[in-house]
């Protein structure tokens, strides 16, 4: 809201979250067994929403890519 987040920084806590996200209903699916691919149960509808995150509203590749464009600026090319 203070306007000190630069593009870089927003897109590794994104990158980071969604990631972080991805593994741990992955663990719970792993946890559930089956009924963890059965749309009846919660975890299923979790891991569902988890994998959409890695793509909707920029995905982890895009993400990335604007991370190493920080890291590695075209000066240094």
């Amino acid at each position: 809201m203070k306007g000190e987040l630069d593009n870089a920084t927003a897109s590794m806590a994104k990158l980071w979250g969604s990631e972080l996200l991805g593994k741990v209903v992955d663990e719970c699916v792993q946890l559930h067994g089956g009924y963890g691919f059965m749309w009846e149960y919660p975890i299923a509808r979790a891991y569902a929403d988890a994998r959409v995150r890695r793509i909707a509203g920029g995905s982890s590749e895009v993400m990335k890519t604007i991370i190493a464009r920080t890291m590695f600026p075209k000066e240094s090319r």
